[in-house]
């Protein structure tokens, strides 16, 4: 049974759904603003500090766990359909992950749609690597992780790095990743009950303002068309009860068949993102712990 504590996760997603619902026609700005709020189920990590960044043109924040490797980084990719969400909404979760793999974390304020449309999240994440490879970071010692559209994110930035011809990270980490566009796998309907954060129109708004004139089919949008060969090791991680457990555990599947070195953890009743009740639940908790110990092994610690 899902812990008492997780609850917190459920009953803000859907707040947030019920607001919305309530005025369809809220502003941008109004909605971001609603979002901000995903900090509130990570309690503070003890023991990691925090500095903003000028990551090359790309705010940033680096979180830096007590005796933290400084060789080794965790390139973050907050979630939000890359629409909403902002390295201060995710901060929290940064610092959680950066403690538990022993390195410190950069967790980007990249751009977000419609300002800024696809591929230009992917093309500033490149960017950020480029600047962490000139800060003389190896690129076996750098991992993209993310959650949500950040989880899309901790993908695609690599795809894009191999089709560059550059140097590709150590490891990547999508958590309940946002890689099917076309909404289309059997989960959006399947755990659509259970997901607290699902609503449709919502989401196929999020992809419209995400993807402008793009095509859903793109493979920097949607991986699961993409040729995954030749990718890092991947530990992908979902909740049972969200809808994004189909695409994450097609994504590990496909990923397998291509060669990739694959971990997936599917944990039971818990919703989208539940690693941001880190310090709070101990599903959470688990996750986090788990996914730092793989991380640890794969940037040679």
């Amino acid at each position: 049974m899902p812990s008492p504590e997780s609850t917190y996760l459920r009953d803000l997603y859907a707040g947030w759904l019920q607001r919305l619902g309530a005025n369809p026609e809220m502003d941008i700005d109004t909605v971001r603003d609603i979002f901000e709020e995903w900090h509130l189920p990570t309690l503070e990590a003890p023991g990691v500090g925090y500095e903003n960044v000028s990551a090359g043109s790309t705010p940033a924040i680096w979180c830096t766990p007590e005796g933290a490797a400084t060789d080794r980084v965790l390139l973050y990719f907050h979630g939000g359909g890359c629409v909403v969400g902002s390295m201060y909404s995710h901060r929290k979760l940064g610092g959680h992950l950066a403690k538990a793999a022993g390195v410190r974390a950069l967790v980007l304020d990249f751009q977000r749609a419609p300002e800024h449309q696809f591929p230009s999240q992917i093309d500033e994440g490149v960017a950020v690597y480029r600047w962490l490879l000139d800060q003389g970071i190896e690129p076996g010692h750098i991992a993209t992780i993310g959650d949500s559209a950040g989880g899309n994110l901790a993908i695609t930035v690599p795809l894009k790095l191999r089709d560059l011809g550059l140097p590709l990270p150590g490891a990547m980490v999508p958590i309940s990743p946002w890689i099917d566009m076309d909404l289309s796998l059997e989960t959006f309907e399947s755990r659509a009950a259970t997901d607290a954060i699902w609503a449709r129109p919502m989401w196929e708004q999020m992809v419209t303002t995400y993807l402008g004139d793009a095509s859903t089919k793109d493979p920097l949008a949607t991986p699961l068309n993409a040729d995954l060969t030749g990718l890092p090791p991947a530990y992908c991680a979902a909740g049972d009860d969200e809808v994004l457990v189909g695409p994450t555990a097609a994504f590990a599947a496909l990923a397998e068949k291509a060669g990739v070195d694959v971990t997936l953890h599917v944990e039971p009743g818990q919703q989208h993102v539940y690693q941001c009740l880190a310090g709070r639940a101990p599903e959470a908790d688990a996750s986090v712990s788990a996914i730092g110990g793989w991380l640890r092994g794969k940037l040679g610690l």
